[in-house]
């Protein structure tokens, strides 16, 4: 990929990490995920940029706003109301001159019991350890054993049909990158890549059915779900982090 399209998903990556800490202190109980989105939109559209989602195989949002038992693709309702204990992903795409950025972060609404907190850390802790593994050379089995291996250790199921996923001109591009997987197998990384690295876990088992609407992912038994997720990019050295407001992320794997 040429240095001008990297500074493009670079971009694009910004403002997606720039709504992700501007969002945070809207969600409070009471708010209902149709006005949250209609603040992300908004956000998205000051930077310049475009939300990818919306519209994007007739989703209706411009945001993925998933509240508990919900594991992805949660469209934005005003019937959806937070409440004290919930947790939600906030799950944001944003398109910037053609180059897509894409991040999700799962939010604790007001106080939430400590089994809620401990799947948040552990899915949180299986982003970094997937993370730290990227560097030319390894390969996507890499992260994925590590992103695994690390959920498994806590007991939490991991749905296997939510993957990670190359970005840039498209939303969704090669390679893909399951959570779960052997080291050293499939595609070698190589510097001046991009994608998303995003574990997705299940406080339960990890079978997942989708509603009537099409798009709605929940947990068959209802239990919790969380997920984080970060646009990286291959650098020569090892990784950097392009979903954050701040000097960027780098990672020597």
């Amino acid at each position: 990929m040429r240095k001008s399209e990297i500074l493009l998903i670079t971009q694009a990556s910004w403002i997606v990490a720039r709504v992700l800490e501007d969002i945070e202190p809207y969600i409070q109980p009471g708010i209902s995920t149709y006005e949250l989105d209609a603040l992300c939109e908004q956000m998205i559209l000051s930077h310049g940029a475009t939300p990818s989602f919306k519209g994007y195989g007739g989703f209706k949002g411009s945001i993925c706003a998933s509240i508990n038992e919900v594991v992805v693709h949660g469209i934005p309702s005003k019937l959806a109301i937070l409440k004290e204990g919930d947790i939600i992903t906030i799950d944001v795409g944003a398109k910037y001159k053609g180059y897509h950025g894409d991040g999700a972060v799962t939010y604790a609404v007001g106080e939430i019991a400590q089994e809620a907190r401990d799947l948040l850390n552990v899915t949180q802790f299986a982003l970094k350890q997937g993370i730290a593994q990227v560097k030319p050379g390894a390969t996507v089995g890499d992260i994925s054993s590590a992103i695994g291996t690390t959920i498994k250790a806590h007991g939490y199921g991991i749905p296997l049909e939510y993957t990670g996923h190359g970005i840039g001109r498209s939303l969704h591009e090669d390679p893909t990158i399951p959570n779960d997987g052997k080291a050293g197998s499939g595609p070698r990384l190589k510097e001046g890549m991009t994608f998303c690295i995003e574990p997705i876990v299940h406080q339960g088992k990890p079978f997942t059915k989708v509603l009537s609407d099409h798009w709605t992912v929940i947990t068959k038994d209802k239990s919790l779900s969380a997920h984080f997720e970060h646009t990286v990019l291959v650098t020569n050295e090892g990784c950097s982090i392009l979903t954050t407001t701040g000097k960027k992320e780098v990672t020597h794997g």
